[in-house]
């Protein structure tokens, strides 16, 4: 066995969850090698860097071995290297925090905190005899 299948060997090194994800990875341009986009059915050799973008993360693979069966997680270290400079990996882990910090106003549902603040601040506005008809759908005009 002397080339493999990209789409093939991105599924069994368990970069991807199925080969149909990993064969559109390739089709949308995510897959990449020698900064060139490649498709599904290109072949690959041992010696091989691949970049895989996930967003916001690109990843690099050098390949060690080839395989066409997909492999434990304990053996895939035998059959790639993952060379990713750890600017990026720290880009995923600022990512990670950012994400539960750093949500804007206004977008998304709101958590369970500001549902509380709003119920309580129209409570407030209700007791002191604010009229909340105009938030009702049922309008007779």
């Amino acid at each position: 066995m002397n080339e493999v299948r990209i789409d093939k060997w991105l599924w069994a090194m368990r970069v991807f969850k199925t080969r149909t994800v990993a064969t559109e990875a390739c089709k949308k341009g995510r897959v990449m090698m020698g900064g060139v986009a490649v498709k599904p059915s290109r072949t690959i050799k041992v010696g091989d860097v691949i970049d895989v973008r996930k967003p916001p993360v690109t990843y690099s693979f050098r390949v060690k071995a080839l395989a066409q069966n997909r492999l434990g997680a304990k053996l895939v270290p035998d059959y790639m290297e993952n060379i990713t400079p750890k600017s990026e990996l720290d880009l995923l882990d600022i990512v990670k925090i950012s994400g539960f910090i750093d949500r804007r106003k206004g977008l998304g549902r709101p958590t369970k905190r500001e549902g509380r603040e709003l119920a309580q601040f129209t409570e407030s506005m209700a007791d002191d005899g604010w009229d909340f008809d105009f938030l009702d759908d049922d309008d007779e005009e």
